[in-house]
């Protein structure tokens, strides 16, 4: 195939794309005849995080700092503490809750499965002039378990948590069963803790449809 064969493939590729909307990626030929060779290898049930995965599947993140998009808007509950109705700050925490699963890449990606101990550090800076500070780490490897923990003092607010990810093939379509808990506590209430889990994630038409 020359050079100018391959670039009108990607245009046309990248129209498809765009014709499906911003959250379909449409592979070329090779990565496509790759991903086959690997599910070809793959067995019903078959645990994936033992399995070495083509780096086009990949974000170019790994677990421990993917973990941030589930706090992208912590802001949400940051006056929640300081309201009296329980019933309003149990709302304001399911609306933090779901403004973390708006954020995802184009297509279908995984992130890199993390190291031991690596870990990940960030801070947050907010307009009110308040700050935010982040730390996970991965504390086992084989499961996979991250830990991470969120503290923003001037906002009486802290988030612990952990995350053991569980990749299944089930042939036409993949499942990550997202095992583990988020503790949101305000810290000027003592004793009340929100105990949230995360759902079950899948991915359909690895074989046959669009993913």
């Amino acid at each position: 195939m020359s050079a100018e064969e391959r670039k009108q493939g990607g245009s046309e590729a990248a129209t498809e794309a765009e014709s499906a909307g911003d959250d379909s990626e449409v592979l070329d030929d090779e990565p496509r005849n790759i991903l086959s060779g690997l599910i070809a290898q793959l067995r019903k049930g078959m645990d994936l995080h033992r399995v070495t995965l083509p780096t086009f599947v990949l974000e170019p993140r790994s677990m421990t700092e993917r973990i941030t998009d589930f706090m992208s808007h912590p802001q949400l509950i940051h006056d929640t503490s300081l309201k009296d109705d329980p019933v309003t700050r149990f709302v304001d925490v399911l609306r933090y809750y779901l403004s973390g699963w708006h954020i995802k890449p184009k297509g279908v990606k995984k992130p890199y499965n993390p190291i031991l101990g690596e870990h990940f550090r960030c801070r947050w800076q907010f307009q009110d002039g308040t700050e935010a500070l982040f730390v996970s780490e991965q504390v086992s490897h084989h499961p996979p378990v991250s830990a991470y923990y969120y503290a923003s003092p001037e906002n009486n607010l802290t988030v612990v948590g952990e995350m053991r990810p569980k990749s299944k093939f089930l042939g036409n379509s993949a499942a990550t069963v997202m095992e583990g808990f988020t503790h949101i506590e305000f810290t000027n209430r003592p004793g009340e803790e929100y105990v949230v889990s995360l759902p079950t994630v899948y991915v359909r038409g690895i074989l046959f449809g669009t993913m």
